[in-house]
């Protein structure tokens, strides 16, 4: 029986155990549905260009919605959000603008102020804030001074505009209190930072999801005003999925009402099948459109109405509930007890639950009782021994983690064949992207990357997000890692869909890493090991592991190609694009990540075969393999070509040529760290258990002489001779940490560097027929275009990265302990063991987010605003990637969800 402790752990259990289902509800609305693969239907896969920003407003989407601070249902029917308006825009604010990927300097890029600050697991409590300016927002000088940048300068950002200058602009807080699995409380608090007065025109707006238009399902739901409660406008939800519901808004607002259809005038120059379309309210307000809404109030799409004049420094509330229950049913009538419902036909409902006409002090009461449980949980979950601003940065990034859940939709199939009541999709598709995926049908709540700049999944970024999200969820994390294993996600050839711009495109296979690791979290936090879940996740891999050895090791030589492998531009040439020299790359970063698929599948197998000996066969065939891809990787293979470099100390992927000649590509950069990861111990007490395999690891042993250097015995414990499983010697592993830990090589004040930064002054060059290939140490931002420009490998920091690194570091700990010391940094006169050299490079990588002795974050660099502004600097936001040298974001900024191991890196080791 799990341990509960607060009362969202028991909602979570009430969740688990299908008592009740609090997650049915959540931020699952993405922040950009258009220029997404989805919503594309043109004949080459230009996808920002067939779908853009401004034809948002007014195209109805295909495969989901999009908003601001909002909510949905988990089958995104009912969608919930803001719209809003400064009297200077030319647009409606409905949706989080940026630029798109042929736009930007450094790629596609969010040029939006909004910070994610609380969640729980099940979302019974959320906060997230949204910076409006006052002044007209600056879509044409964002779009103009960024393409007139080339790639060698910073991106153009909103706050460089100057429009937040002198506090002009308002804070939007939005925050949601969950009553009941259906029963939602929703507060807006609108700040004025101004020392003017200012309006605002705020539009929360409730719409459902077109699922009419595309000649499969003519069901059509609709929304009406009706009666409610004195206090508030009511309008009634009628849809064929969920029955009845109802938005309460507190209040006398003017409710608008329209259809959720695309406005063929303004977008096809066609005719449009109803005169109430999407950009109805965008019409009616800026354009002083009065015919735009629809005077019977009635729709599938509608907004009240709150035109606001706020005072210097001044803030008002606003109140609307999303509810199942009746507003007339559960009115109370009795003043006297005005926190409780009178709904009869829900006894179920207990007496927290304020009554529906209840928008004062029940109201209240219960966004305080939901804050307070959000502080319990989280206090349940943080250290209690390390500071403020480290228990705040590590629930921020928790809490932007469970805000970057999403609906996710995608039928390759039906998008590839289209719908019948849509124009046939051009057939050159049928020869582009994703063709090889018919099988795979997408339609769950997945853990994004960042909803508006990758607002889709990415098989091994969920991986690093799995392992962060165990710590408050377990069986979330369960669930996404079994979700990418169904059948109608994996390919019938075993492999992992990558990302929607390429699902053939091969990432690092860190699934099996994520499940042994979540696997062991849950049975920490919980105190009961889910064997179930490692079976099934076991038993898919199975067919993952055989795809990556007949796909990527075409020889058999055990060691493996794979392409870019998640690492974008690290290489001196696109590594997943024919090679312009001919022949092909025996990667070092790809062999390895086979090494360290190797052992996580023993342990797993190890584990599973303490109560079911059919898994010790298994494990055998997974402790040979490793081995046998350590010696090819370390010794002459079958080109006679090893990808460790004796004279440099250093492991590097090998040009094979189609003359036969064979050449080291001496790149220093994560490529030849990554062999670290492959690392396992095997303790006596468990092999001695389990004498099917410790009799056949002892035959092949005993009869590989040739194979001793990576399977090290040296170290001995109570029980008997302990086995350090590792890529990389001892001896090896030294010469290859000296560089590690070089602070002009690769560490950094803020962790460990994707590329040496020797190569500033030393840049690696390859000559080819009269061609030149570089790479220079880049710590910023890419000056390259390869994968459209906007991640960077040549210098930043990485966590998904750096934190297996901490980790391997610390298994080698476990295995040396004492016996193996090292200068670090590289140089000084600091012998430390590995755990203290784990323990140094995680205090580097949360520090980036921590404030200084001068009060200051690395994160946010020269930024000032975010340094020392009351309203902005306790604000944390999770960057992509990190400045080599300063730590500053870069990337993504709201990428919490890799990034959101620090996390991990705070709860366990601390700051």
């Amino acid at each position: 029986m799990p341990r509960l402790q607060t009362r969202e752990d028991e909602r979570l259990e009430e969740t688990r155990t299908r008592k009740k289902y609090w997650k049915r509800w959540g931020p699952y609305l993405s922040e950009r549905q258009w220029g997404t693969v989805r919503e594309d239907y043109s004949p080459y896969g230009t996808a920002w260009e067939y779908f853009p920003h401004d034809h948002a407003r007014s195209r109805a989407y295909r495969w989901g919605e999009d908003g601001i601070g909002g909510i949905s249902d988990r089958h995104q029917m009912i969608c919930f959000g803001l719209a809003m308006w400064n009297g200077r825009d030319p647009i409606l604010k409905e949706r989080l603008f940026g630029l798109t990927g042929h736009q930007g300097n450094h790629g596609e890029d969010v040029k939006e102020c909004y910070f994610y600050l609380d969640s729980t697991p099940t979302h019974s409590y959320m906060q997230m804030l949204y910076k409006y300016p006052q002044a007209e927002f600056p879509y044409d000088a964002l779009l103009a001074e960024n393409a007139r940048r080339d790639r060698t300068q910073p991106e153009f950002e909103l706050m460089d505009t100057g429009v937040f200058a002198e506090n002009r602009y308002f804070d939007v807080f939005v925050e949601y209190a969950k009553a009941d699995v259906e029963d939602i409380l929703i507060k807006l608090i609108v700040v004025n930072r101004s020392s003017e007065a200012a309006t605002l025109h705020l539009l929360p707006s409730l719409w459902l999801r077109n699922t009419w238009s595309w000649g499969k399902d003519d069901r059509r739901p609709n929304m009406r005003k009706t009666v409610g409660p004195e206090n508030c406008r009511c309008v009634q939800v009628q849809h064929w999925q969920y029955g009845k519901r109802w938005l309460l808004c507190a209040g006398q607002p003017q409710l608008l009402f329209t259809e959720n259809e695309t406005n063929y005038e303004r977008v096809f120059a066609g005719k449009s099948p109803t005169p109430f379309v999407k950009d109805a309210f965008h019409e009616y307000l800026i354009q002083k459109n009065q015919s735009a809404i629809n005077p019977q109030q009635t729709g599938t799409k509608m907004a009240a109405y709150y035109p606001l004049t706020l005072g210097p420094g001044d803030s008002t509330t606003l109140k609307l509930r999303l509810t199942d229950t009746d507003p007339l049913v559960g009115t109370n009538t009795d003043s006297g007890n005005a926190h409780a419902t009178t709904a009869p036909e829900r006894p179920d409902l207990n007496k927290e639950v304020p009554a529906a006409n209840d928008f004062g002090a029940g109201f209240d009461h219960l966004f305080d009782l939901r804050q307070k449980e959000a502080d319990d949980f989280y206090a349940s979950r943080v250290p209690k021994d390390i500071s403020e601003d480290a228990r705040s940065v590590m629930r921020q990034a928790m809490s932007g983690m469970l805000w970057s859940k999403q609906f996710y939709h995608y039928d390759v199939l039906t998008w590839l064949t289209g719908d019948p009541s849509q124009p046939p999709p051009p057939e050159e598709r049928w020869n582009g992207r994703n063709k090889d995926w018919t099988q795979l049908y997408n339609d769950d709540i997945i853990s994004m990357p960042d909803k508006w700049e990758y607002p889709w999944y990415a098989a091994w970024d969920l991986a690093f997000h799995c392992v962060s999200l165990a710590i408050i969820d377990p069986d979330f994390a369960k669930d996404q890692l079994v979700l990418l294993l169904r059948e109608w996600y994996m390919n019938p050839n075993g492999q992992l869909p990558a990302y929607e711009w390429a699902f053939s495109d091969v990432n690092p296979p860190v699934h099996a890493w994520a499940a042994w690791r979540v696997y062991k979290i849950e049975r920490r936090v919980r105190g009961v090991a889910d064997r179930g879940f490692l079976e099934k996740v076991f038993h898919k891999l199975l067919l993952n592991f055989t795809w990556w050895v007949n796909r990527k090791d075409p020889d058999g030589s055990n060691i493996f190609q794979g392409g870019f492998l998640g690492l974008d531009n690290i290489g001196v040439f696109d590594r997943s694009a024919p090679l312009p020299t001919g022949g092909h790359l025996e990667q070092s970063d790809g062999t390895s990540w086979m090494g360290m698929y190797c052992l996580n599948m023993l342990a797993i197998a190890l584990e599973l075969a303490k109560e079911d000996r059919a898994y010790e066969d298994i494990a055998s065939k997974f402790f040979e393999h490793f081995v046998y891809i350590a010696h090819a990787m370390n010794n002459f293979g079958k080109h006679e070509k090893s990808l460790w470099d004796e004279e440099d100390g250093f492991y590097y992927d090998v040009l094979h040529l189609p003359n036969g000649e064979d050449h080291f590509l001496k790149v220093r950069s994560m490529v030849g760290l990554i062999p670290l990861f492959a690392v396992q111990t095997l303790e006596p007490e468990v092999i001695d258990k389990l004498p099917g395999f410790k009799r056949r690891m002892q035959w092949f042993i005993d009869n590989h002489p040739d194979f001793p250097d990576h399977i090290d015995m040296s170290q001995t414990s109570p029980r008997g001779t302990r086995l350090l499983l590792s890529l990389v010697s001892k001896k090896q592993l030294g010469r290859v940490l000296s560089r590690m830990l070089d602070e002009s090589e690769f560490l950094s004040p803020y962790g460990i560097r994707a590329l040496s930064r020797y190569h500033k002054d030393h840049p690696y060059e390859l000559r080819f027929n009269g061609t030149v290939s570089r790479v220079d140490y880049e710590p910023a931002e890419s000056a390259t275009g390869t994968f459209g420009g906007n991640s960077n490998w040549r210098g930043p920091i990485w966590f998904p990265v750096n934190y297996l690194l901490v980790e391997s570091l610390q298994k080698y700990h476990h295995y040396y302990g004492e016996d193996f010391k090292l200068a670090c940094p590289t140089g000084s006169n600091n012998q430390t063991n590995l755990w203290q050299v784990a323990a140094e490079i995680s205090r580097r990588l949360t520090h980036i987010f921590l404030r200084d002795d001068q009060g200051r974050r690395p994160v946010y660099g020269d930024a000032e605003v975010f340094q020392s502004d009351p309203y902005w600097r306790d604000l944390v936001l999770f960057y992509e990637f990190f400045h080599g040298d300063n730590g500053a974001g870069l990337g993504a900024n709201h990428q919490t969800g890799w990034t959101g191991l620090v996390a991990k890196m705070i709860q366990q080791s601390g700051e």
